[in-house]
Parts: C-alpha cells; structure tokens; sequence
C-alpha cells in the first residue's frame, strides 16, 4: 500500500489503515479499544449502536494487524463503517435535555464517520479487486466496475453468493438463460440456512418471461412456504387457467421443493429436472 498516495485528516482511518502498531489478537473490542485506543477515539462513548461499533472496532484491527489490507478487508471496512455511520446518525437525533454532552458525542461521531467513508471510498474508487468494484457497482451503479464482476462471474471466478447473487439478478435483464443457470446453481450449492427464497420469486420471473406458467405457480408458491410473503390464490390459479386439480399437483410440488432445498438436497432431487 503506497501511504503517500492518499491524505487522511481523519486520525481514526490513518490509525486503521496504516497503524501496525503490533499484533495482539482479539476479538473483544473492549479488549481491542484497551490496547489500541487509536482505533476507537473517534467513535461515540455511549451505548447506541453497540453491534455496529463492535463489528467497525473488529475490522479495523484487522486493518491494523494486516501489512498489505486485501481488498475483501477493504470491502470489509467500508460495509461496516457504513452500518456505523448509518445507526449513529439515527441515534444523533436523539436529543439529551440534562446530559447534552452524549448528543453532542454522537453528532461528533457521526460527522468523522462520513468524512472517513467518503476518504476510504475515495481511496479504493480505483482499485480493480472483485470485492471493491463490486462495492462500486452495488453502491454508485458505476458500470465499470459492474464489467468486471461481470467478467469475473463469465470467467468462473466468483465464489462468493451475495455477488453471484447480484449478477444473475443482472443477468434476468440481458440474459434470461444465464439467470435461470446461475439461480439454479444458488439454489444447488448454497447451505441449506443461506438459500434466500427471494432467489425462487427471481426464478418465477424468469419463467414467466418464458410464459411457462407452472414453473412460475410453483415457484411463487414455494417462496410463501420459505418466506412471510402471501401470494393471491385467485391469481395463482388464473395462471393456470383456474386449473384445480393441477393447483393441487404444483402445490404438492412445492412442498417437495421446500423440502428438498430445506435438506440441503435441491442438487440431487428429482423436482430439479423440472426446472432444466
């Protein structure tokens, strides 16, 4: 990391960035504050957003531990640093009448906390690592960067499920069947407790783009069993032409699928055909 290449006036990101000041581990942030104080002075002295300023405390001691920072602990830093600054702006507009020093405290806190993502999202605005453009795509849309997770996922190269997430999401504008591979791939590989059941609507969408009205049924159906979602019945059947005795078979089926993805055997089971 070449340190004369970016100016920090915010001592908070100079000591998470750039402080090796030794290698004691944990895991603790009361711990971690204790013998890096560096890391924690600019951050608010209250009880508000204790798992956000944990989380922002752990990441950057790694930061700090790390020589050369990869761009997964970068990516890291900033996904926390937001959560930080988004939960103590909340809590900033929460007004103390007798002990006016805590919002002043938190308004101090979040104040340096924008200046810090904006100096780190500065800094890494040009970095070609998977995890960074992947931020920049997600967060500013800048194309660029969406090309090379792009790239990356045509290359095989992306391993990581909330990014090939992202991309079959993008895929089911300019290319319906790379979707459906990569949400099947998902549904096949992922474990059984990370599946997300807005993948099966996802699905749905794709099928009813391909007027394959009982994949779309099922599918629906299956993602209220996953999820708090409701679906019409009314609407469900005049999918299928208000088509009952064929309702009942695609709910049978839906339960299988739940079944099967619950299990953690989706890539196994018979009801994948169906949808290859």
């Amino acid at each position: 990391m070449n340190k004369s290449l970016v100016i920090i006036t915010s001592f908070s990101l100079f000591a998470a960035l750039f402080g090796l000041f030794g290698c004691d581990v944990g895991r603790n942030s009361g711990s971690i504050c204790k013998k890096n104080p560096e890391l924690c002075a600019d951050l608010h002295k209250d009880s508000w957003c204790l798992v956000e300023k944990g989380d922002l405390i752990r990441s950057r001691y790694q930061l700090k531990v790390t020589e050369t920072p990869s761009g997964k602990q970068l990516y890291d830093q900033l996904i926390k640093l937001e959560s930080y600054s988004n939960c103590i702006e909340l809590a900033a507009g929460v007004k103390h009448i007798i002990n006016t020093h805590r919002t002043e405290d938190r308004e101090r806190a979040y104040a340096v906390s924008t200046q810090n993502l904006a100096q780190l999202q500065e800094y890494t605005k040009d970095n070609p690592d998977i995890y960074l453009a992947y931020y920049r795509w997600t967060k500013f849309n800048d194309f660029p960067s969406r090309d090379i997770v792009i790239k990356a996922e045509q290359a095989g190269e992306l391993t990581e499920t909330f990014m090939l997430a992202q991309v079959a999401s993008h895929y089911i504008k300019t290319d319906l069947a790379r979707a459906k591979l990569l949400y099947l791939h998902l549904l096949s590989h992922v474990k059984a407790s990370n599946i997300d059941s807005d993948w099966l609507l996802a699905l749905a969408t794709i099928y009813r783009r391909e007027q394959n009205t009982e994949n779309e049924y099922l599918l629906t159906k299956a993602n209220t069993l996953m999820s708090d979602n409701t679906a019409s019945e009314e609407k469900l059947l005049a999918l299928i032409a208000n088509n009952n005795e064929l309702a009942m078979q695609l709910n049978i089926d839906a339960l299988e699928l739940v079944k099967q993805l619950n299990a953690g055997k989706f890539d196994t089971s018979e009801i994948k055909l169906r949808f290859e």
